[in-house]
């Protein structure tokens, strides 16, 4: 199988070096300085369990994605777009393009620009982060990459890039129903990271302080609503298996959005939070949790968006009185 990895973080770099280990041909779509310390020094993966360091082939000419079978969008969410637009030209029929940055509704997303068919849906578990550029941390749980038609079809086509996955030692599942699996691991993900961003706190403080733990359970009841609206499997007992996995996580964690917001780098909010919040108001569903995790934050997010020349947010120009 010919695979593209676009990003080189904490998700492309972890799971695009376990497939560069394989037989299979793993090219890096990257930029700037990546791009050139890669070229020099390969990817170095330091993990808990066990280190490794690859050479990978490395670009940033977007024809690689011409002879790609798979493609592994591996860039932040508010990225796609702009990704997509980029390749869709270059995508064959019969290419693959597998999404796995955090967010409800990237595949929907990409489809819009893409042609519907060459997209699937996914979401990977991991905890790791960029040390600096071509050399990536992963520093808890084991990882797991989760994905499926998004007709939950089991198809051909996830057979093999299942067997691209085992080959290259990666724990993961083909869903049977990928979009409950997706919103489970948005329910987790927007349940606490715009909040660590509010606090500059680990998960460790949020969890243990009373007030803090029962706003970070009503964010979640709000995320719940909104997707039982939108035709989600989603319940209580949900809610009570996400805090089960907060409470067994490292009381030093902290999400890529808040790290993101903390060192001044364009974050994930508005499709975090800010989703839920849109959703609420075109729902018409109360979320003020929600409303006031994404507002308080939504001033920071676009000064910084503004310094590093990335525009405004993609949704949402205000707020809808409840």
């Amino acid at each position: 199988m010919n695979i593209v990895v676009i990003g080189a973080g904490g998700v492309g770099g972890y799971f695009g070096g376990k497939l560069t280990q394989t037989n299979h041909s793993v090219t890096f779509l990257v930029r700037g300085e990546t791009l050139k310390i890669i070229k020099e020094r390969g990817l170095q993966v330091n993990s808990f369990s066990g280190n490794f360091h690859v050479r990978p082939r490395v670009t940033d000419d977007y024809k690689v994605i011409e002879n790609a079978d798979l493609v592994i969008l591996a860039v932040k969410s508010w990225q796609i777009e702009g990704i997509a637009e980029k390749i869709k030209h270059h995508l064959k029929e019969t290419t693959t393009v597998l999404p796995l940055q955090n967010g409800a509704d990237n595949a929907d997303r990409l489809s819009v620009i893409l042609n519907p068919s060459t997209v699937i849906a996914g979401l990977c578990k991991i905890v790791s982060k960029i040390e600096s550029p071509g050399i990536i941390e992963h520093f808890g749980y084991e990882p797991e990459i989760i994905f499926g038609e998004i007709t939950n079809v089991r198809s051909e086509r996830m057979l093999e890039i299942k067997n691209a996955f085992d080959m290259a030692g990666i724990k993961n599942r083909i869903s049977e129903n990928i979009q409950r699996d997706v919103w489970l691991k948005f329910l987790f993900i927007a349940s606490i990271s715009a909040l660590g961003a509010l606090t500059r706190s680990v998960l460790g403080v949020m969890r243990e302080d009373d007030y803090l733990r029962a706003i970070m359970v009503r964010t979640a009841e709000e995320i719940v609503s909104i997707g039982q609206a939108m035709g989600i499997e989603l319940g209580s007992s949900d809610i009570a298996a996400c805090f089960e996995v907060i409470d067994k996580l490292a009381a030093e964690t902290t999400m890529s959005l808040q790290r993101d917001m903390m060192e001044s780098r364009p974050s994930e909010l508005e499709n975090f939070n800010g989703y839920i919040v849109h959703q609420g108001d075109r729902l018409d569903i109360d979320t003020p949790v929600n409303d006031f995790i994404y507002y308080s934050l939504r001033p920071m997010e676009e000064e910084v968006r503004r310094e590093k020349g990335e525009g405004r947010r993609e949704k949402g120009e205000g707020r809808r009185e409840k």
